[in-house]
């Protein structure tokens, strides 16, 4: 069973079985939906695959900080932080015990909403080698199912779009693995932007005190060993379809583009006890596996500018688009200074709001009541225009990346008698 560490971080009272036989067009995504962020979920039955699937494993924050073996929100990001700038090697291992299968239908592949273009996974892991410095790269990727050949992948401009382009200009494929199911460690680093060059399953491996052992695929790809599926391919590079329409973060449906394909070459499946991981679209999981660690990144350049005592891209803002901060106030001008360096270290923030450290970031009343008594809009507002966002934004321009951006001083003046501003209490 490869997520060998699955029912210890999450614990056994947080797991559901459910045995009934049951569809993976909607019925499965309904499940999931119902227990998001409450109960991780074991689908024993999927119609029409003999695998099981399994969901809500990122239930929340707490399980984060559980892989990392962090004790609160701070420390997880400097423990975190710590991996990327000190990453380490794996051991390499003889391939582990394996079984193959022949079409990508046999395994339980899930359509979630009712416009999705097709069944999608979503906790694929694509890894790649760069093909002059031979830099290996790990990345989620949402996989939409062509054929029981084929799958459509969604690439935005980041290392795996820059190891795909240094192959197509070659005229060549790219070659890949991608994994379904694996170490939880391994996610979060996959999940993370360290610099281009470091390997993100070294970035897990140090997460993971140096236990995590690796197995080679083909083209000397490496991939971790305790893995359920592996799918060996190539992303072709002069072959593209209409990718979409697919649920993004926000909930609402990303637009349809052309992508690449990939042609899929083998289907491994461990013989133990494999899982096939699916991740509800928008949901907490996804919610917290995309934001996390940009918030990580925030607090990194934040923390260099104020006594930084929180960070939070808030769940109304799509865990992606809105953040709050809280700072413990020296110096009038900071929380300009913190909003300015949060955009900076997460592009596709729209707005960003700074408050004292009495307000509780997890609390949206408490955040309105900061807006409501301690900022003047006139004074405590910045706007940018025509700033690099988020494609995933449907107000914004998501064919140029282009938005407006906002920041919010909600923070008590210095100059006045922070007493006017503190909520009343009753002995």
């Amino acid at each position: 069973m490869p997520f060998v560490d699955f029912e210890e971080i999450v614990g056994k009272d947080s797991i559901i079985r459910i045995s009934k036989k049951v569809s993976k067009v909607f019925e499965a995504a309904k499940y999931i939906k119902e227990y998001d962020g409450k109960k991780t979920l074991i689908f024993d039955n999927i119609k029409g695959s003999s695998f099981k699937l399994i969901s809500n494993l990122f239930l929340n924050r707490n399980i984060i900080y559980k892989v990392l073996g962090a004790c609160n929100e701070i420390e997880s990001y400097k423990k975190l932080i710590y991996a990327m700038d000190n990453p380490s090697p794996p051991k390499i291992i003889d391939i582990g015990e394996f079984a193959k299968i022949d079409k990508l239908s046999q395994l339980p592949i899930l359509k979630f909403y009712e416009k999705d273009g097709n069944y999608y996974i979503t906790s694929s892991i694509v890894f790649a080698k760069d093909p002059e410095t031979g830099f290996q790269n790990a990345s989620i990727h949402r996989l939409m199912y062509l054929d029981d050949k084929h799958l459509a992948i969604r690439i935005v401009p980041r290392h795996l779009w820059r190891i795909y382009n240094k192959y197509k200009r070659n005229k060549c494929d790219t070659p890949i693995s991608i994994v379904v199911g694996t170490h939880l460690p391994v996610y979060i680093a996959a999940a993370t932007s360290p610099p281009y060059g470091v390997d993100e399953l070294h970035v897990a491996n140090r997460i993971m005190n140096n236990s995590l052992k690796l197995i080679i695929t083909h083209n000397d790809i490496l991939v971790p060993a305790n893995s359920d599926f592996i799918i060996k391919g190539k992303i072709l590079h002069d072959k593209y379809v209409d990718e979409g329409p697919f649920t993004d973060i926000t909930g609402t449906y990303d637009i349809v583009r052309k992508q690449p394909v990939i042609k899929v070459d083998e289907i491994l499946v461990s013989k133990s006890e494999p899982f096939f991981y699916q991740i509800l679209p928008a949901g907490v999981e996804h919610k917290l596996l995309m934001g996390y660690p940009r918030e990580a990144a925030i607090w990194k350049i934040t923390s260099q500018i104020a006594d930084i005592k929180s960070v939070r891209l808030t769940s109304g803002g799509c865990s992606w688009l809105h953040a709050v901060i809280s700072i413990s106030k020296k110096h009038e001008g900071e929380p300009t200074n913190v909003i300015l360096a949060a955009f900076t270290a997460h592009p596709s923030l729209k707005r960003v709001i700074v408050v004292d450290d009495d307000i509780n970031v997890d609390d949206p009343n408490d955040v309105e009541w900061a807006l409501a008594t301690r900022v003047q809009p006139a004074e405590d507002i910045v706007i940018i225009n025509r700033a690099r966002g988020s494609s995933l934004d449907p107000s914004s321009d998501q064919i140029k990346m282009l938005t407006s951006k906002w920041g919010i001083d909600a923070t008590i003046p210095l100059d006045k008698n922070k007493d006017d501003f503190i909520k009343a209490k009753i002995p």
